[in-house]
């Protein structure tokens, strides 16, 4: 067996160092990791003896992935996690299993089994009808028009773009939080996106109302004072800061409610929604243009 530290935490950073530092992919993605198998770690203790503790990542083939997947469902059925954030950490598990193989802390592995789909009855509430949609906007363009103060239309002004990338475009929140203020190009209306690995992507905004706003608030972002390492980002705080996810979240639950809206949604099931209902108004207002 190869020199190595065979202990849940040491296996992790290797892990994490191998998979994610030696890559170059970003902070969230390694917090991603070691949380995802940190928690299984802290669920397994809770569930293998102590007698056995120490020895069960050398067992046979198919027992630690048995204990994942009833972490899983655990996840599933107890906590009720998103079949998309359940698909997410079986995929890391999935990375954590080559890696022990590789090492020689267990001898083989087998594949988890794939995620368990949810019925389409059961999707479509966890997502936003159109009516829904609408009145999310609505809320949002309304608040905008009512506001007398500058600074707080400004910051309106900046959740309006964020939503509408969200909604419009499927962008991920993790995209949208690296976007910078020079990955847009007002003359062309494409946006670079940049993806995990470090790979970008061109993306077309379509919408004439989407690029006035982007326009409106670049020009509007340069009244906030913003200085340090995140200072190019494209959506800043108040204060200038670099937002984070749990900002995100916050910013839609506060026009969700203010919507009425009802269903437990995420931002991540915004851009999930409704992208069929909206497809053939998009296309049509492509054409007017041409």
């Amino acid at each position: 067996m190869p020199d190595h530290n065979v202990s849940p935490g040491g296996l992790i950073e290797g892990f994490i160092d191998e998979r994610v530092t030696q890559k170059g992919l970003d902070g969230r993605t390694e917090k991603a990791y070691r949380l995802d198998l940190e928690r299984f770690t802290t669920w397994l203790d809770q569930k293998v003896s102590e007698t056995n503790k120490s020895q069960y990542l050398r067992t046979e083939a198919g027992n630690l992935e048995d204990w994942m997947e009833a972490y899983l469902d655990y996840l599933t059925e107890e906590k009720k996690l998103s079949p998309a954030t359940i698909c997410r950490k079986n995929r890391v598990f999935g990375y954590y299993l080559s890696y022990l193989a590789r090492q020689g802390v267990i001898a083989r592995y087998r594949t988890l089994r794939p995620v368990r789909r949810v019925s389409p009855h059961s999707q479509d509430k966890d997502q936003l009808s159109k009516k829904e949609a609408d009145a999310f906007f609505a809320a949002m363009e309304r608040e905008y028009e009512e506001l007398d103060s500058k600074f707080r239309r400004r910051i309106c002004l900046r959740d309006l773009v964020m939503m509408e990338l969200l909604f419009y475009h499927k962008i991920e929140i993790s995209e949208l939080l690296r976007l910078e203020a020079a990955d847009y190009d007002q003359k062309t209306g494409v946006l670079t996106i940049r993806r995990k690995r470090g790979e970008n992507s061109a993306v077309y905004l379509f919408s004439r109302k989407l690029r006035g706003r982007m326009e409106q608030w670049l020009t509007e972002r340069e009244n906030i004072f913003h200085e340090g390492e995140c200072c190019e980002r494209m959506f800043l705080s108040k204060f200038g800061k670099q937002l984070s996810m749990k900002m995100v979240i916050k910013i839609f639950d506060k026009y969700k409610d203010l919507a009425g809206i009802q269903k437990n949604v995420t931002p991540k099931d915004l851009k999930e929604s409704c992208m069929k209902q909206y497809a053939r108004e998009l296309v049509m207002e492509m054409r007017e243009r041409e």
